[in-house]
């Protein structure tokens, strides 16, 4: 292996979808198409238990929002029944890069003069409060409940994909730092390699309250935690329609029905029919991931010092992070904007590797998966009730921290109105358009579109 310090290009045919063609010489001969996490801890029923008849709150989906919900309500004596129709940590819980920032990346996706841009201007200083708290509210967890997950708190290196990305981004620092307490700085070109062994960006941002943990310990430690504190957990028992009832909800199940006083929806990138009116609110985007065999010694210490989390600015974007123990890269992006078979994603996710670390041609990949990210139209997290049930949804690629905030936060909103004092996320409009009904047809079309203006972009920067 060379450690050269060449630039490669990308995106040589924007728009266009990457060629379904197996490489298999980037493939290690022990390839498994499943997350790499798996391999410390994969997704079980080992806790689950019958649902009982009643309870006060039914919680629908067993991600980090539901089990982090199920955890605060169990913790100020209510009752809580967590519902999910696969194994424990089946879904994007412990398919995910495991990057965590507060704050940073709250209206990443506004821009331009819009309503809605116009809305988080006028009250970014809580909304990006609020991003700050839920880092805070993660990391008190892990500590409190003693969740061994591989948290490293070392810092985010955002790459500028152009020259104006930078400039964007520098106009931005202050307020980052002023609400989000973000402890972020400019990094020019010529000092980028203090932060990552490539060349490959215009310079960019750090930001020193964010890092990296392993998602599925995570999970595993949360779950466990929720079991302790009382909550049952039900595994592969799908909630199959919720009927209103004088003392509250009725939720249907294959076990049979539940009696609650509250029902929480928390299935973000997998939500479906059970809550139609949510399913519109909510755009599913697949994720693409892949891991490498172990690096070589020098690699460890030289491709990305201190082992900060990376991110960039294209809209196709990319993010990597070594894994906890430094020795395995884990580089992830939008391969495609849907769900692919390893023969389409793994290739892209190899080519965007190498694009941005030359180094690692030859490197080969052990493992390839994907995992719904969800979004909303307004590109915000949301929490609130839509017509009696409480939701919390669409964290935008950034569910870690802030799905264990909105589950805390709504917890505590049910259980008495703690909700310090007011959260800024609680209760705002959740958009919806005429054309969506909750399947994202229009994704191919604008995955096409970015890929485009990221070619075009850089282009002109060149």
């Amino acid at each position: 292996m060379s450690w050269r310090d060449a630039r490669g290009p990308e995106d040589e045919n924007p728009g266009k979808q990457t060629p379904q063609v197996m490489r298999s010489d980037i493939f290690h001969p022990d390839f498994k198409a499943a997350p790499w996490w798996w391999e410390a801890w994969k997704p079980s029923n080992t806790l689950s238990q019958d649902p009982p008849a009643r309870t006060d709150v039914v919680i629908v989906g067993a991600g980090y929002g539901g089990l982090s919900t199920a955890l605060e309500l169990c913790r100020n004596g209510a009752r809580a029944v967590v519902l999910e129709r696969g194994d424990f940590g089946i879904g994007a819980s412990t398919r995910n890069g495991g990057m965590v920032s507060g704050g940073t990346n709250l209206g990443k996706g506004l821009g331009g003069k819009s309503p809605i841009a116009d809305e988080f201007e006028r009250n970014k200083a809580a909304l990006m409060g609020a991003g700050a708290d839920s880092l805070s509210v993660l990391t008190d967890i892990i500590a409190r409940e003693r969740i061994e997950c591989g948290l490293m708190m070392n810092g985010r290196f955002v790459g500028a994909w152009t020259p104006r990305h930078y400039a964007d981004m520098a106009a931005k620092v202050e307020t980052y730092n002023t609400y989000a307490n973000a402890g972020s700085h400019m990094v020019p070109r010529e000092r980028q390699r203090e932060m990552i062994a490539s060349d490959y960006y215009f310079g960019g941002m750090y930001a020193s309250r964010a890092g990296h943990l392993h998602p599925a310990l995570y999970y595993k430690g949360l779950i466990e935690a929720a079991h302790h504190a009382g909550a049952i957990l039900c595994a592969n028992v799908e909630a199959e329609r919720l009927e209103k009832t004088p003392a509250g909800w009725r939720v249907l199940t294959a076990k049979g029905p539940i009696e609650a006083r509250e029902v929480v929806v928390a299935t973000n990138g997998y939500t479906g029919d059970l809550t139609p009116r949510l399913k519109r609110r909510v755009v599913p985007v697949a994720s693409h991931i892949i891991a490498t065999e172990e690096l070589p010694e020098n690699a460890r210490t030289l491709l990305i010092p201190e082992l900060r989390a990376i991110g960039d600015t294209k809209r196709v974007l990319t993010y990597y992070r070594p894994s906890p123990d430094g020795k395995y890269l884990i580089f992830g992006g939008r391969a495609r904007f849907t769900a692919a078979p390893p023969e389409v994603s793994a290739p892209a996710l190899y080519r965007y590797m190498v694009d941005r670390f030359p180094q690692l041609d030859g490197i080969r990949i052990t493992h390839a998966w994907t995992g719904n990210v969800a979004f909303a139209l307004d590109f915000m997290p949301h929490m609130g009730t839509d017509q009696g049930i409480h939701y919390l949804l669409a964290c935008n690629g950034n569910g870690v921290a802030m799905m264990t905030y909105l589950g805390t936060q709504t917890a505590r909103k049910i259980v008495g109105g703690r909700n310090e004092p007011v959260n800024p996320l609680d209760g705002r409009d959740f958009p919806e358009h005429a054309l969506y009904n909750g399947e994202p047809w229009f994704l191919p079309v604008i995955g096409a579109w970015y890929r485009t203006r990221d070619w075009l972009d850089r282009r002109l920067a060149a």
